[in-house]
């Protein structure tokens, strides 16, 4: 097994636990697991290590979701994220706003996913608009800042150990 999926199952795991107790409103949640999803993608940005994180990162949110009925959407939305991510970090050249622009779309793909899918399988407590602007489209600005901050910190501690 490489390295790298080891250091993507970690990341899953601080995920996990950030979105375990972020608390939810409305019957949704900010969802901070999307930026250790990017992270472990953009380490390793290949489509077996996507729809494994992809996965992971889905029945991990599935798992601590507020929104009744939330499993299968959280699934489908972290799977499609993914392939989007990956895609995106094969194709996008290398700038000092990658990472950040990775982060706000996949971020963006996520919630608009979930709230699709949540809304054809189950509906929604209030209009796919207002949830979307309420909150994907603050969860992606925030996500895109914090994947930014940890990415370089993952990146440090990556540089620290191989010299180590």
């Amino acid at each position: 097994m490489k390295k790298k999926y080891i250091i993507s199952a970690l990341l899953l795991a601080i995920g996990f636990i950030l979105h375990s107790i972020v608390p939810g409103f409305f019957g949704m949640k900010f969802d901070l697991l999307i930026t250790f999803l990017v992270i472990g993608i953009l380490l390793e940005p290949e489509v077996k290590n996507a729809l494994l994180v992809g996965l992971l990162g889905g029945i991990l949110t599935a798992l601590t979701t507020t929104f009744p009925g939330g499993q299968i959407p959280n699934i489908l939305d972290k799977i499609l994220t993914a392939l989007v991510v990956v895609f995106l970090a094969k194709n996008l050249s290398e700038s000092r706003i990658k990472v950040y622009l990775i982060s706000l779309i996949g971020t963006f793909i996520s919630g608009a996913s979930f709230l699709f899918f949540a809304l054809m399988m189950t509906g929604l407590p209030v209009p796919y608009s207002t949830l979307l602007l309420s909150v994907v489209i603050p969860t992606a600005l925030v996500n895109m800042v914090v994947t930014g901050i940890v990415y370089k910190a993952v990146l440090m501690a990556q540089k620290a150990v191989k010299t180590a």
